[in-house]
């Protein structure tokens, strides 16, 4: 039985890694490239000039993966950093459009939480499950819906456009409250005794007690908002206040250096704060029930 369990360890050991190495190859790919010179990746991708005599009658042209840069250059980085302001400004814009829709939705479904967990009122669970139905709606059917309204309230290629919508969507409220449900009832009936209003229960007892979740909740918000694409082209026509996803969508041929060097600076801030809330994120996860 020993054996078993040991073959077994090891056999799950190697498939996992082996996944593991599957996950962390491209973003290796991706750091290595952007210290590559343009001249490098034209070669290595066959997208910049022309292809040697060797190579241009042969139709079965690959490319070349190479993780090792012959020359090690932060040429791409200073084409990003320095002598593209457009970047820079975009940047900026995905900042101001993720942190008020995280703060917002947090504070929101916190409270709304809160609410259906742990309030009694008629209609509660009817009234939920209306609201988390919002929830499953693919993007495209409301689309349209949240097109006129932001057309009537004059939102129309503004931030607020994404920032508002963004704010009362309802996966926070269903990820906190499946959160809150784990929470013992008893807490609150002591506070009412001892003369705690809601506010104060929520603020002093429950709050503290979900930090996991409201950690796990920021990491999943940040990273669905940081890389939304549809939302800026549909409700932002001017290029200059759309986020930086939209930058990365559009980067042509000529600019694959500037793509590998500005998408490290991209993921760089979804790498930091995971690695920074990991253990706070698993347990969130875990204790909301929610399964990936």
């Amino acid at each position: 039985m020993q054996i078993i369990g040991i073959l077994r360890k090891s056999v799950l050991t190697i498939v996992m890694s082996a996944f593991a190495v599957m996950f962390i190859f491209p973003l290796v790919l991706t750091l290595t490239n952007s210290l590559m010179t343009e001249q490098e990746i034209g070669i290595n991708y066959g997208l910049i000039g022309k292809m040697s005599e060797a190579t241009a009658g042969n139709a079965n042209h690959f490319v070349n993966l190479k993780l090792l840069p012959d020359k090690v250059s932060l040429e791409q980085y200073g084409k990003v950093l320095v002598n593209s302001p457009k970047f820079l400004s975009m940047f900026w814009n995905s900042v101001f459009m993720v942190v008020p829709i995280i703060v917002g939705q947090c504070l929101v479904a916190a409270l709304a939480a809160y609410a259906f967990s742990k309030l009694h009122f008629r209609g509660r669970e009817a009234l939920f499950l209306v609201y988390v139905l919002t929830m499953l709606m693919p993007f495209q059917v409301t689309l349209v819906p949240n097109y006129i309204m932001a057309d009537k309230l004059g939102l129309l290629n503004s931030s607020n456009a994404i920032i508002l919508p963004g704010i009362f969507a309802a996966f926070g409220v269903f990820m906190l409250r499946q959160f809150m449900l784990h929470i013992p009832y008893a807490y609150i009936e002591a506070a009412k005794m001892d003369g705690a209003r809601h506010l104060q229960i929520f603020y002093k007892i429950i709050l503290p007690m979900i930090k996991p979740g409201l950690a796990a909740l920021v990491i999943l918000l940040f990273v669905d908002y940081w890389n939304m694409v549809e939302q800026p082209i549909i409700f932002l026509d001017d290029p200059f206040k759309q986020p930086l996803s939209v930058y990365l969508s559009r980067v042509n041929q000529g600019e694959q250096g500037i793509a590998f060097a500005a998408s490290m600076l991209y993921m760089t801030p979804m790498v930091l704060l995971f690695l920074y809330a990991e253990t706070y994120f698993i347990e969130g996860i875990q204790l909301s029930g929610i399964k990936g």
